[in-house]
């Protein structure tokens, strides 16, 4: 199966806690850090409440 990789490029301070809960369960905690995950309806749909949080690649 595909993956993605996900990698969070701005804080979480400021912004709503749905989201800072999102970004802590794509396994991400700090500004560079990065997942790899297959690349699943359930993937897309936690990247797509955080967007301006994170950037996607495929690995």
């Amino acid at each position: 199966m595909a993956q993605v990789k996900v990698t969070q490029i701005r804080s979480a301070i400021g912004s709503k806690p749905k989201q800072r809960g999102t970004l802590r369960a794509l396994g991400l905690g700090r500004i560079g850090q990065s997942r790899v995950h297959e690349d699943k309806p359930e993937t897309h749909g936690m990247i797509a409440r955080v967007p301006h949080l994170v950037r996607v690649e495929e690995a």
